[in-house]
């Protein structure tokens, strides 16, 4: 299922986490020459990313949110 990216935030090692609209947080590394997301090294790359769609797996398997919403 395609969820938007809502938020970033980086992980206990430092890698960038995109955080999507269900809930669920994503790791978006630029590892070339196998992972090419090279907007995620400048702020202004991760902005214009926001909104952008991404697949998750998290919501497909139908698991509980990463981080879930205050009641």
């Amino acid at each position: 299922m395609r969820q938007p990216i809502v938020g970033y935030h980086r992980d206990e090692e430092n890698h960038w986490v995109a955080e999507l609209a269900c809930g669920h947080n994503q790791h978006v590394r630029h590892q070339p020459p196998w992972v090419e997301r090279p907007w995620v090294t400048t702020p202004a790359g991760r902005q214009r990313m926001l909104g952008f769609e991404l697949a998750c797996k998290k919501c497909d398997e139908g698991a509980p949110p990463d981080n879930p919403l205050p009641a």
